[in-house]
């Protein structure tokens, strides 16, 4: 079961239904869309990606997935799960551009990985992130993250894969 986190601005807690407009509307936006995956995507394959959180993720134990708010307002999405590109765990994170610049990039992120090592006992936390995402990138690097290697994607971008172990982090906080 995805447990709840909490950071000094921000509350992680599973998403419910009623979080369904609110996660379409995040994930619609292509400011969000550009740096997750292969998006922007169709309304409907949003629509059908938040039931799955319901019957593969949360039904199954899956992995943990968060919907992020602040005061009450759904302003970004986390989740740690089986990476695709390498052996472990992935940290994926995302904010709604309002929240850019603030910090809460890295107090997201710093909340996941801690969940990681500590209740998920990991050993390792990997992130994917495309290269002109700067931020991302440096977010990364500031908590312990270190450059495995890069992807070439085939529409020519490239993919960053970073890994950041858990005697780093612990050094780190």
């Amino acid at each position: 079961m995805t447990p709840t986190l909490r950071t000094d601005r921000l509350l992680l807690e599973p998403y419910v239904p009623a979080d369904e407009d609110g996660f379409v509307e995040f994930f619609t936006d292509a400011r969000v869309s550009r740096w997750m995956g292969d998006g922007p995507w169709p309304e409907a394959d949003y629509r059908a990606t938040f039931a799955r959180i319901f019957d593969h993720a949360y039904a199954s134990d899956g992995f943990d997935v968060w919907v992020v708010r602040q005061d009450g307002r759904l302003v970004g999405h986390a989740e740690i799960k089986a990476a695709k590109v390498v052996e472990g765990h992935e940290l994926i994170y995302a904010l709604a551009p309002e929240m850019w610049g603030r910090g809460l990039g890295t107090e997201l992120a710093r909340a996941v990985i801690a969940h990681g090592f500590g209740t998920l006992n990991l050993e390792q936390v990997h992130a994917t992130v495309a290269e002109p995402n700067t931020a991302s990138l440096t977010v990364l690097r500031r908590l312990g993250f270190r450059h495995l290697r890069d992807i070439a994607e085939d529409d020519g971008t490239i993919t960053r894969v970073l890994s950041c172990d858990r005697g780093e982090q612990q050094a780190r906080t």
